[in-house]
């Protein structure tokens, strides 16, 4: 081992940056062992400089601009762990890409909204953009594409992407109790922040589903293409109903080719129970990928938290350590492909509808006329008794065949303007995946 020792940069030391640095301090002989060459963390920025982060920053130069020590450290590879789609995060890789640095970033927001620029600007230079940690925390999914299924055509890639998300949907099956509950102890257990709404509203999912389209067909990241609902329409009933149905609800990022339109959405789905992907619980993330010779294939695990994510950071590293960068999105980037978004309303399947209804006779006739006309078939119903005293509310449930997105919406569009119905309807789509 005669190499001189890897150069490090880290800008950010939070909760994962922080893990990141014990990580290589433990991990010291064991990673040397593996890179044939040690890692040196040379310099850092942060905001606090006295605060205690439980390793020894002795010897290592502080800088308290980010943008700063991307320019400026005496490092050969930049780790961003800031944060944020733009200001000081996208400014400081910029830097440090210009300035002939590889970059590992753990930034999906960054990555969703700038990934085609930056892999552009990395190539321009030379150098690597690794993002491992930016999708599903310490799952080695970037790589399993990337890599691991590089003879494949990938017609297909989604997954549970949303530890928050997939917490709350099974505290609420296991428990029986309803959305707010679950996500307010979702936020006591510190799952869930105390402004959740990145997380619950499916922001968070989208971030990374565009970031593994763009890696699955080798494509411009299109972030502004996804299609985004969150959990906080999902019940308990619809719960219960699910399992009566013989699903689960899960909250998955879908990524497809379509009639030559890259398809992108991230939703509350109904899957089937004895699909793999339905058995994932509580805070784990799963990605499946359907490759033309591979087939289906899943990984799971920890998506968030410290080691987890310093995990993936660190592989980045290793892997620059021992040459062994890729381009960032699979094809190098001057032939990313240019693919339009195909809107929502040409999806096609089926559909789980959630009514609450006054108690009264034609009710079931006008909702199933309103379906009828848009030539919406009807699969089952559920009505579990009836209400206390006619014309009290009662939920009813319909699943339908397949049927176009755009008249589903216009079947509802009718259907909540009928007098009986006394709420927006709940509208779940079924995957059989």
């Amino acid at each position: 081992m005669d190499q001189a020792p890897l150069r490090i940069a880290i800008a950010g030391l939070g909760t994962v940056g922080a893990g990141v640095l014990s990580l290589l301090e433990r991990q010291a002989q064991l990673l040397a062992s593996r890179c044939g060459r040690s890692l040196k963390v040379v310099a850092v920025s942060a905001r606090d400089r006295k605060k205690d982060r439980g390793v020894d920053l002795n010897g290592v130069e502080w800088f308290d601009d980010p943008v700063a020590l991307a320019e400026n450290a005496d490092a050969e590879i930049y780790v961003e762990l800031i944060g944020g789609a733009d200001g000081v995060a996208m400014e400081s890789v910029c830097a440090a890409l210009s300035g002939k640095r590889h970059v590992v970033t753990a930034n999906k927001a960054m990555i969703a909204h700038h990934g085609t620029a930056l892999a552009r600007r990395a190539a321009e230079n030379d150098r690597a953009l690794a993002y491992e940690a930016a999708v599903a925390g310490g799952m080695p999914i970037i790589k399993a594409v990337r890599e691991g299924m590089t003879a494949n055509r990938i017609s297909r890639i989604y997954g549970i992407l949303n530890g928050t998300c997939n917490f709350i949907l099974s505290t609420m099956r296991e428990s029986g109790i309803d959305f707010a509950e679950a996500l307010a102890q979702a936020q006591e257990m510190g799952i869930a922040e105390s402004d959740p709404g990145f997380d619950i509203d499916g922001v968070d999912a989208a971030h990374k589903l565009s970031i593994l389209a763009a890696l699955a067909f080798g494509s411009e990241v299109r972030f502004d293409g996804v299609h985004v609902e969150g959990i906080r329409k999902v019940s308990a009933f619809d719960i219960n109903s699910a399992e009566e149905l013989g699903y689960r609800i899960k909250l998955l990022g879908i990524a497809s080719l379509v009639e030559g339109r890259l398809e992108q959405r991230v939703h509350p789905c109904m899957v089937p129970r004895d699909r793999p992907i339905a058995a994932v619980e509580g805070v784990l993330n799963a990605v499946v990928a359907e490759g033309d010779h591979s087939g289906a294939i899943m990984v799971e695990g920890a998506g968030a938290g410290a080691g987890p994510t310093a995990s993936a950071v660190v592989a980045d590293i290793v892997d620059i350590a021992r040459g062994n960068f890729l381009p960032a999105f699979t094809v190098p980037a001057k032939d990313l492909a240019h693919m339009e978004p195909r809107p929502m309303a040409y999806h096609r399947g089926c559909y789980y509808l959630r009514l609450t209804v006054r108690d009264q006779p034609g009710v079931i006739a006008d909702v199933a006329a309103a379906l009828r006309d848009e030539s919406i078939s009807m699969e089952a119903m559920l009505q579990h008794g009836r209400a206390d005293g006619e014309g009290a509310p009662v939920p009813v449930v319909i699943t339908t065949h397949e049927t176009e997105e755009a008249a589903m919406r216009r079947a509802l569009t009718t259907i909540a303007g009928c007098e009986p119905v006394l709420e927006p309807p709940c509208v779940i789509r079924i995957e059989t995946l």
